[in-house]
């Protein structure tokens, strides 16, 4: 089917011009054939390459959710169906998994903190009941992060438990994603991490773990508030760290992020994810997000652009393309 002048449209069947019949549920505009009721949409590409939606309303409600709006919301808004909305985050997610892959892999860093933000899938680990103890994908899931300090690239992540194995899978991720140029790593003090960094790196990197100890909390604060801080213990592991870059405050401040940005990791809400995928595939389009569109403030350009990888702050219309 070609267009032969605008608004009308050539059969492909007899050749005859077909006249304006409608429009598609997507917004697109139909036509048919007066002679063998055929009937065609103008020419288009579908978003993701599987839904019919409008490429605006698709940037929109992906939007929305890097807002931190919840799902029910950007439904509101946009007025998609809620599976619609759910269905594009996990093929969005999909793509930027494809998308760090391809961009942050052997990366040139100097100075990694690492750091874990807890949330939990379905119900929390102390509603598990005993039907629920051999499903993985109910519970605590913990997100390992690891963010360049300078530039502010997260430069790897693992979605999982606060095991060895998950930590053992976030070492191999950040292995993977860095180059071989020796550089500085910094944790908090989960017990796993030495053995996972010494599997992956050897002695090729230096390591270092900080505890914050804290005091009781004060009179009258509440449940969620912040502890003071009475110590601080720094511990070498392996290597020569500087003292004065062993921190992981910029990571604790991605944290923040995540927690503002995506709805289902917002404490105290109803909002939290009933399935591991879509929290997986939200973590996804978060970092790919943070890295390639959002504008670090402190920095006045994107991670990416400050890491060299990319050389313009992407849209999401580009982050899904």
């Amino acid at each position: 089917m070609s267009a032969a002048i605008e608004n009308t449209f050539v059969c492909e069947s007899c050749n005859g011009n077909c006249q304006k019949f409608g429009m598609h549920r997507n917004g697109l505009r139909r036509f048919r054939c007066p002679r063998c009721k055929k009937t065609y949409t103008e020419p288009h590409k579908r978003v993701m390459d599987s839904m019919y939606i409008s490429q605006e309303k698709a940037v929109l409600a992906l939007q929305l959710l890097l807002e931190g709006s919840s799902i029910r919301s950007a439904e509101r808004i946009t007025g998609l169906d809620m599976n619609t909305i759910m269905k594009l985050l996990v093929l969005a997610g999909e793509r930027c998994k494809k998308l760090l892959d391809e961009k942050i892999h052997a990366i040139d860093v100097n100075d990694i903190e690492a750091d874990e933000v807890w949330g939990f899938v379905f119900k929390k680990e102390v509603r598990r009941k005993f039907r629920d103890q051999s499903t993985y994908a109910i519970g605590d899931a913990y997100c390992f992060i690891a963010i360049e300090r300078t530039t502010k690239l997260v430069v790897a992540h693992h979605l999982g438990k606060r095991d060895q194995q998950s930590t053992d899978a976030f070492m191999a991720k950040l292995a993977a994603a860095t180059s071989w140029k020796r550089f500085q790593l910094s944790t908090d003090g989960f017990r796993t991490y030495p053995s996972a960094v010494h599997d992956n790196f050897g002695p090729c990197v230096d390591f270092a773990q900080i505890v914050k100890v804290y005091g009781r909390n004060r009179d009258g604060e509440q449940r969620y508030s912040p502890a003071e801080v009475i110590d601080v213990v720094r511990t070498v592991i392996s290597g020569d760290p500087d003292s004065e870059r062993i921190c992981t405050s910029i990571c604790e401040r991605a944290n923040l992020s995540v927690r503002m940005g995506m709805r289902r990791m917002t404490r105290l809400t109803n909002a939290f994810s009933k399935k591991w995928e879509n929290l997986q595939a939200a973590y996804y389009l978060w970092f790919a997000y943070y890295n390639f569109v959002r504008v670090h403030s402190s920095i006045k350009k994107t991670p990416a652009m400050a890491q060299g990888i990319a050389n313009h702050a992407w849209t999401i219309k580009e982050l899904i393309a």
